[in-house]
């Protein structure tokens, strides 16, 4: 690799080699393609030697062409920013006034400059940079800044972060709670799908089993027109909520006399196996389109204030999710492709086209308007629910760590994301070139000169609700591996890791949120150190928490971490019940996951050996039941260990963790994978298990009240 195209990816954040996080690290080397794909779209061209050499310096020169940066992002303890200006002016009378968010009135405070010495000739005129340091003590969170230097006024943001995330008070003694999949949830009473009112019945069991927090799957809008994608792991817009949630019958305008006809269609959609998102979504749309209709008419001033009210306060993140929903819908029939194929006029949500498009269908566009209203207002009274009985926590969400290329997301604002490119997983034992997951993913400096906007607006609304917010893929935050649409292997490209931290610190503590960090998969050395030290819990899972990166004895409960948030697996594991009988072995064999009979024989030899160490962890931290012990091994296909989901809950419960997540897929031996990585719904139905035991049955079950008893042994 030439030295000058090195130079420009170290400026960059484009990572020339990275190794992976098998057992035996493999180095990788970067692609010199690679590279000058991803330069040039971050705007520095390098097809060659001499358009990197100018690149270079248009990166050098790029701080000393503007005044300002576009924000700030500050520690409470060291509030400074930097100014560049002619050095003419390096003297002269300085007044920095402040203006914080939500505040109308400006306010002068006191500071200090030092000049650094720092010069550069920009053409004919000399520039100094000048550092600004604050004295007067400031309160966290964000301020318009208003620098005035004689008759010049200079203008930036500058956001003031706390040391750390919020501190929970209630994290200082353990707590437990559930981890459920909103979806999965059976009742006698939905519509096939777990919905908003059955969280409300989830809020009401939790509180009578003692538990403290709920853990909740993305509950993020998907695809209208393609109800059948249903990860939520792949949103439209990570800033609103999936309608599937709404209990239509707890609509307002809902009547009776809707349901009567579709009865009988009702009643198959709950009994069925899985979740039949290709029904399901299009009826409810169906039943609401006619509640909408009366509401359009209704004399419910108050309702009617609301919902405008909530249209106001959403602004234009909701009017853009609307009209993507509305033109999606209909260039669906036509065109092929998604936005990215429609008629050049519609792809720009700013064009004279798409506000025409918007003026002519603000009828539909109020319809989905309307959805996300009901949405936010039905999930609002799981939140008072929870307010109103005191659970320590409340909701423990989930932020997917991208969003679909073809989303409402990337549609509002295309220049933000990294074109013809797509946020995936590196290369591993199963994957040597990756994952090409699609995800629609930032391009760090468009990020920070929109002052990190779009990151803020989606922490903002995925800590509404909560008390807690799981980071999916936390090490997103410092770099995240993305890969061209055109090729099989991309890299990992950097973000601005503290300006990201101290954004998440802030919010956290302004919407009174704790932080916790997936960081399963290749971590950085020293990064869970980082994030231990700005209060970001870790994750840990039974599974992952082992000697000899897997292959040794399981951890004892003592050796756990206390700033933890702990569970026995996740959605992408097999249930404690699949995992015992290797039934996810056998499963990865058919799909061709695994790729040779010597390879699935391997795996389960393995398995064995680690049946062998999970019973003598178990024993060794006196966990059976004292009136169903452990009577035998069990190891050899004799049958499943009766007591030990029971003795799995109680030994994960003993941990020093702050939270244990118990999930009701171990708790009533659910035996196949919510998710299978690797895999789409052609080979596995993802995202489409339901619980086996209905919500109103599951409080007089036998599994649920022992293993409810063995937790509150320890917790």
């Amino acid at each position: 690799m030439e030295n000058n195209l090195q130079q420009l990816a170290d400026k960059l954040g484009i990572s020339t080699q990275f190794a992976d996080a098998g057992m035996v690290r493999q180095e990788y080397q970067v692609s010199d393609e690679i590279i000058r794909f991803f330069a040039e779209k971050m705007g520095y061209k390098a097809g060659c030697d001499e358009e990197v050499e100018a690149s270079l310096a248009a990166f050098e020169r790029r701080r000393w062409q503007q005044s300002l940066e576009k924000i700030y992002v500050v520690e409470q303890s060291n509030v400074t920013f930097d100014l560049v200006i002619p050095a003419e002016n390096e003297n002269d009378d300085f007044e920095l006034l402040l203006t914080r968010e939500g505040n109308d009135k400006a306010e002068p405070v006191s500071f200090n400059v030092v000049n650094n010495e720092e010069y550069r000739l920009i053409g004919k005129t000399k520039y100094v940079k000048l550092q600004f340091v604050v004295t007067s003590p400031l309160e966290i969170g964000y301020y318009n800044v208003d620098l005035r230097v004689n008759s010049k006024r200079y203008k930036t943001l500058l956001a003031v972060a706390p040391a750390r995330c919020y501190a929970n008070p209630a994290l200082d003694s353990k707590i437990w709670g559930f981890a459920i999949q909103l979806y999965s949830v059976r009742s006698e009473r939905n519509w096939g799908v777990g919905d908003f009112t059955d969280l409300c019945d989830i809020v009401k069991m939790s509180d009578r089993a003692g538990v403290g927090i709920i853990g909740l799957n993305p509950l993020n809008v998907l695809s209208h027109d393609y109800p059948e994608n249903a990860s939520p792991y792949q949103s439209v817009s990570r800033l609103f909520l999936n309608p599937i949630y709404i209990d239509i019958e707890a609509v307002p305008e809902f009547l009776p006399e809707d349901k009567a006809e579709i009865e009988n269609e009702i009643n198959e959609l709950r009994q069925s196996e899985l979740i039949q998102y290709e029904h399901i979504y299009p009826l409810k749309v169906r039943m609401l389109e006619k509640c909408y209709e009366r509401f359009k008419t209704s004399t419910d001033k108050k309702r009617r204030e609301e919902y405008e009210a909530f249209v106001k306060e959403q602004g234009s993140d909701l009017e853009k999710l609307a009209i993507f929903q509305t033109l999606y819908s209909e260039k669906t029939t036509s065109v092929w492709g998604g936005w990215k194929a429609w008629p050049e006029e519609y792809r720009n949500p700013h064009s004279l086209a798409v506000r025409d498009y918007a003026k002519e269908h603000a009828d539909k566009i109020g319809f989905f308007k309307f959805m996300q209203f009901e949405a936010f207002r039905q999930f609002d009274k799981a939140q008072k629910l929870i307010d109103e009985l005191g659970l320590k926590i409340g909701f423990y969400r989930d932020l997917a760590v991208g969003v679909g290329q073809d989303s409402a997301e990337v549609w509002s604002e295309p220049d933000l994301f990294f074109k013809d490119a797509g946020a995936g997983a590196p290369p591993d034992a199963f994957f040597p070139c990756g994952q090409k997951w699609g995800l629609g993913a930032f391009r760090p400096m468009a990020l920070k000169e929109d002052a990190y906007r779009p990151f803020i607006r989606i922490l903002r609304a995925n800590m509404k609700n909560s008390g807690a917010l799981r980071i999916d893929h936390v090490m997103s935050l410092m770099r995240l591996y993305i890969i061209p649409e055109k090729s099989d292997c991309g890299t990992y490209i950097y973000y601005n890791f503290q300006d990201m931290l101290n954004i998440v610190a802030l919010e956290s503590c302004l919407n009174k949120c704790a932080v916790v960090g997936e960081s399963i998969g290749n971590v950085p050395d020293g990064f869970l150190s980082i994030l231990e030290q700005k209060n970001i819990y870790s994750l840990s899972v039974l599974w992952a928490e082992r000697c000899n990166a897997g292959w040794g004895d399981f951890i004892s409960p003592s050796e756990y971490p206390a700033r933890a948030f702990v569970s026995v697996g996740t959605h992408d594991m097999a249930p404690l019940r699949m995992w015992w009988f290797g039934f996810d072995i056998e499963q990865s064999y058919q799909l061709g996951l695994i790729s040779s009979e010597q390879e699935r024989n391997q795996a389960y030899k393995k398995r064995e050996s680690d049946r062998w160490k999970l019973l003598g962890a178990l024993d060794c931290s006196r966990v059976w039941p004292e009136d169903n012990p452990r009577k035998n091994n069990y190891i050899y296909g004799e049958r499943y260990p009766e007591g030990i989901e029971e003795a799995v809950n109680r030994y994960m419960a003993q941990t020093p963790c702050a939270v244990f997540l118990a999930q009701l897929e171990d708790i009533l031996h659910v035996e196949k994978m919510q998710n299978l990585p690797g895999t789409d719904r052609d080979l596995h139905p993802n995202w489409r298990r339901k619980l086996p035991v209905r919500l109103e049955a599951l409080e007089t079950d036998i599994a649920y009240i022992r293993n409810l008893k063995a937790i509150h042994r320890e917790r």
